[in-house]
């Protein structure tokens, strides 16, 4: 092994020291998993033992990789009884031998989410609590959280912060549920995957010599991805390297974007100063992207205070600038994209990825790519008309549509909850064959159906099926947009994706208030094809088309990878689109402290650097949610990538976007910009694309402007009907129109999307 040959000089200056605690930085794209391989590789040719090196990964994919690479280095011989893999797995291999120092025994069971979400069940039903506030998914992620911070069932019950937090959330018995999860695992001999890392670590709190022979035996421990690790996995690694302190971190702050899932940037920050020997190396030179794209990505990160300041650069090509469009629309955004992506043939479509902020964003572009017969995959996540919560929503209109549908019916009856179990679907569909009539018709006359229920599941059968009724009276006289919102919310399916406070409830009630918008995007396009009324059956009809799609390409077939940028991590194209960029999208809407901004500037600096050729930008003026048309202003971070790594493009039904931050301006200028951005971000304000002027900035329209329409006129469109003009106003270089519409009350429109018709 000639690390001279295959490393670059700073790569050779991380691996060759192993004399205390080194950090080293890893910039996007700068070969972090090399290091590490080779690194190890070295340490096993000069006289240290495999069974002497602890290597803790966060994926076993990367674990598997690794110990490959290092078997083609130094033969299968020497790598053989490494101690290489995912935290969860190293734990789990100790606590097998030391088990019974914790009261467990040596063949102790390990829970997966769903066998823990299954116990939770059982416990909330046991104390008869309200299953749609104490939902397991929720109450587990609290438990789940609490664990990760090493915060016992009765710590947790003294934290006040949790606790007022639980009282919002109405979740008052959420201490004590947790206390009875423990008991319960604890007498079932089982732990889940976060009590590996819990019990591990009181394992050695508790247990002084057992913590000195595993120090022992790990003279070498290195962490791969060491900004990705919570406080339970610094701390393990902080007790098993002392007191030689011969530990190696990789990782990359820029890149720490998973504190959802409870990572701490502050351990990768603060390494320096835990251990106060310690070395920094830097990678700083990229080999995935072009010099455009990894300084646009550099120009983005450097307005982040927290960070460990570094200097990427890359020897490849220049490369094009990141494109910027603009499109009036959601709808004209994933129509764009998609013709764009068209003119890419065979297996380069390998190469394209669209990024988005949230998995509901995924439905205009997926009903795109089909309507051009362009293959996609969904990467970690499920196509969105195969989501849960979209298939259950659409069997409530599959149903109102056809009350012989038994299937959707299944799906349906007890969702949300409803008190109608398995035992009573099990009848009712034995009464339904014996007889030879549909499941529906035993629930409207059980009697004469002899179902052997109790008068209590009598009652709500008889409730449920009043309210199939009126959803069956109500797509018959309203369109499927509007039939499609009622029937969400009467039956209960929008409540409980609302309640649901866990980031997976939250993507539900997302992907809910997508699919919504989905239907209203396809009734406006009827309506401008002539049609009047659109039922609910039409939509089924197209829905269908699309979804039996889904899975009928070989899966060679080359496709375009559609995914969040959380899930696109650690991975490279050479083409990526990153669509939505707008202010509550992306940055999200929940994050607001200064803490959560930079980390979604984070995930922004994470989807640039995915890109090896070329990387495009886009945001919508408008975008449907929530039942509405709203009205969106571009990212503020577009506002922090320098302006001359970013081509001004014309978006599709929309106007040529405003210009970041000029090429041609001077230094001084561009200093005076962005003292000006950050003292407006300090007040919640945002610096307008293409001036200084704020959100706040309105003009009032001359008649000249506005195709001689008055405030006070008499107009009428398409989708709201009749109304009277109250304003006509310009404000963030978008020309709007205010409407006191007849029906749906007041609406604000964009001038040159709202094809008014005077009265």
């Amino acid at each position: 092994m000639d690390i001279r040959i295959d490393l670059n000089p700073s790569q050779q200056e991380a691996v060759l020291y192993n004399d205390g605690p080194s950090l080293i930085i890893a910039g996007a794209g700068s070969g972090k998993t090399r290091v590490l391989t080779y690194k190890i590789a070295w340490l096993l040719e000069h006289g240290i033992r495999s069974n002497n090196i602890l290597a803790l990964t966060f994926t076993n994919k990367a674990a598997r990789e690794m110990k490959e690479r290092i078997r083609h280095l130094v033969g299968e011989e020497q790598a053989r009884y490494l101690w290489m893999g995912t935290f969860h797995s190293i734990c789990a291999k100790i606590l097998r031998q030391e088990a019974e120092k914790l009261g467990y025994t040596r063949d102790f069971s390990i829970y997966d989410t769903a066998d823990s979400q299954s116990v939770v069940k059982q416990l909330v039903r046991e104390r008869q609590l309200d299953d749609k506030i104490y939902k397991p998914s929720t109450v587990f992620g609290r438990i789940s959280a609490a664990k990760n911070m090493l915060m016992t069932p009765e710590a947790y019950a003294a934290n006040q912060e949790c606790t007022k937090r639980d009282r919002f959330d109405r979740l008052y018995d959420m201490a004590e549920l947790y206390q009875l999860y423990t008991l319960r695992l604890k007498a079932a001999n089982a732990m889940d995957f976060d009590d590996l890392l819990m019990q591990a670590c009181r394992l050695f709190q508790e247990n002084k010599e057992t913590l000195k022979y595993y120090q022992d035996i790990f003279q070498y421990v290195l962490v791969d991805e060491y900004q990705d690790t919570n406080y339970a996995q610094y701390l393990l690694v902080k007790m098993l390297a002392e007191p030689q302190n011969k530990v190696c971190v990789v990782g990359d702050d820029a890149q720490s974007i998973y504190s959802f899932r409870g990572a701490d940037i502050r351990n990768i920050l603060g390494f320096q100063q835990d251990y106060k020997t310690s070395k920094l190396f830097k990678l700083e030179r990229n080999y995935r992207s072009t010099q455009t794209i990894v300084q646009a990505a550099n120009s983005l990160i450097k307005h982040n205070e927290r960070q460990i300041f570094k200097d990427v650069y890359s020897e490849n090509d220049k490369g094009d600038k990141i494109s910027l469009r603009a499109y009036m629309s959601d709808r004209d955004e994933a129509q764009s994209v998609a013709q764009e992506i068209k003119r890419i043939k065979g297996d380069k479509l390998n190469g394209v990825a669209i990024l988005y902020r949230t998995n509901a964003q995924s439905r205009g572009f997926e009903n795109e790519l089909r309507r051009l017969g362009i293959p996609y995959r969904i990467y970690g996540s499920t196509s969105f008309y195969q989501r849960k919560e979209i298939k259950d929503a659409i069997c409530y209109l599959r149903l109102a549509s056809n009350l012989r549908d038994n299937e959707a019916l299944l799906r349906v009856i007890n969702y949300p909850s409803r008190g109608i179990g398995d035992t009573t679907l099990r009848k009712i569909a034995e009464c339904a064959v014996k007889q030879n009539i549909s499941m529906f018709d035993v629930i409207c006359n059980p009697v004469a159906a002899e179902l052997p229920v109790s008068v209590t599941t009598m009652k709500r059968l008889k409730d449920f099926a009043q309210m199939m009724h009126r959803f069956c009276d109500l797509i018959e006289t309203e369109n499927a947009y509007t039939a499609a919102d009622t029937m969400l919310r009467e039956s209960g399916v929008m409540a409980a994706a609302q309640m649901d406070k866990t980031p997976e409830g939250q993507d539900r009630k997302e992907n809910l208030d997508e699919l919504l918008a989905g239907i209203h995007q396809f009734v406006d396009q009827r309506t401008e094809e002539g049609i009047s009324f659109t039922p609910v059956q039409d939509f089924l009809s197209e829905v269908s088309l699309l979804t039996d799609q889904d899975e009928k390409l070989d899966d060679t077939t080359p496709r375009v990878t559609l995914m969040t940028v959380h899930a696109a991590k650690g991975l490279e194209f050479a083409e990526v689109y990153i669509v939505g960029m707008e202010e509550n999208l992306f940055p999200s809407q929940f994050c607001t402290s200064p803490t959560e901004i930079e980390e979604e500037r984070r995930l922004l600096y994470v989807a640039i650097t995915r890109a090896m050729k070329h990387c495009h930008m886009s945001y919508a003026r408008q975008r449907f949610k929530n039942g509405t048309v709203n009205f969106s202003s571009p990212s503020r971070f577009l506002n922090d990538i320098d302006g001359q790594f970013i081509s001004l493009q014309e978006g599709r039904a929309a106007e040529k976007p405003a210009m970041p931050r000029a090429a041609t301006s001077s230094l001084l200028d561009a200093k005076q910009n962005a003292k000006a951005t950050a003292s407006l971000r300090g007040t919640g304000k945002l610096v307008s694309l293409n001036s200084s002027k704020t959100k706040s900035d309105t003009a009032e329209l001359t008649a000249d402007s506005t195709g001689g329409l008055f405030p006070g006129d008499r107009v009428r469109h398409r989708v709201f009907g009749e109304g009277n003009i109250l304003r006509i106003y310009r404000e963030n270089d978008n020309d709007k129109i205010d409407i006191q519409f007849d029906g749906p009350g007041k609406k604000t429109l964009l001038m040159t999307f709202a094809k008014l018709e005077r009265i």
